[in-house]
């Protein structure tokens, strides 16, 4: 079955998301090393370090994912933003690495009006570049997104454009998140529509390159190209996308994080994993 989970808080130390996420009964884990709406945040303290290991000891080593900036746009044509995003990406790989914490998932940027073809190429050599700044083994997962505005990575192809024309295959996989990709235009709702997105998954990036979920149902309809996230069967999505997903094998065993609405009892997090467990057949 999957390692169903949250992105939890860190408010009070990088090691207290650990007990947030066993408070709702998660078997994986997403957070933020630091604060994403920062460049330059202060750098890991040692203790920090040594506590978040031995939480993450004491909960059974779980799989934990960061999850990248989102002031970081590597595609971007204004060199200045480009640099601080190349320097603050290679900064969160670095954390990452100190943190042993596998995976950083990013979402590809926004090619600003220069086309995506032209996005994508300077996505790609600005990410290579992080990489090399960084020079860290701590995996890249592509974001797949809903195609707002000039966001990039809202079709299999362009995460797929990316895994083909970087320098380090080997250091990149792929997160999808289910809101996303459904206001992308990539139907979940029946078994048929289900099995013709993923269809278009393998053949593009690969089965083998996802390695993480984002859990989000959608309050904008299919297509819409609007990412607004809701709680597991109460958006446009329903109950039986997640059925379809939760049950396919292909995808036994990987982490799947919830990024729904959440009060500070953490209640709701709690009732859309029961949810999910429920649609497990």
């Amino acid at each position: 079955m999957p390692l169903l989970g949250a992105h939890e808080s860190v408010a009070g130390g990088l090691h207290l998301a650990f007990d947030r996420i066993k408070k709702v009964g998660g078997d994986s884990l997403q957070i933020f090393t630091r604060n994403q709406r920062q460049w330059r945040p202060a750098p890991l303290k040692p203790e920090e370090v040594d506590a978040f290991k031995e939480a993450h000891e004491r909960n059974g080593k779980m799989i934990v994912a960061s999850h990248g900036s989102y002031l970081v746009n590597l595609a971007t044509a204004k060199d200045d933003l480009l640099e601080k995003s190349v320097d603050a990406f290679a900064l969160e790989l670095q954390r990452c690495d100190k943190l042993a914490i596998p995976y950083v998932v990013l979402h590809p940027g926004s090619h600003g009006g220069a086309g995506v073809e032209v996005g994508l190429e300077r996505f790609v050599k600005g990410l290579d570049r992080a990489i090399e700044t960084a020079g860290v083994g701590v995996k890249v997962l592509l974001e797949t997104t809903a195609g707002q505005g000039t966001g990039l990575g809202s079709s299999f192809e362009e995460l797929a454009f990316v895994l083909q024309n970087s320098k380090h295959p080997e250091l990149l996989g792929v997160c999808v998140d289910t809101c996303h990709i459904f206001a992308a235009g990539y139907e979940l709702r029946t078994e048929e529509g289900y099995s013709a997105t993923i269809t278009v998954l393998e053949k593009t990036v690969g089965i083998n390159n996802v390695l993480f979920f984002h859990l989000n149902d959608s309050k904008k309809d299919l297509g819409s190209r609007v990412d607004r996230h809701e709680h597991i069967g109460k958006g446009a999505i329903g109950l039986n996308g997640f059925q379809n997903l939760l049950n396919d094998t292909r995808f036994r065993g990987l982490p799947m994080a919830l990024e729904t609405p959440k009060s500070e009892n953490l209640s709701e997090d709690r009732e859309n994993l029961r949810v999910l467990r429920s649609l497990l057949l």
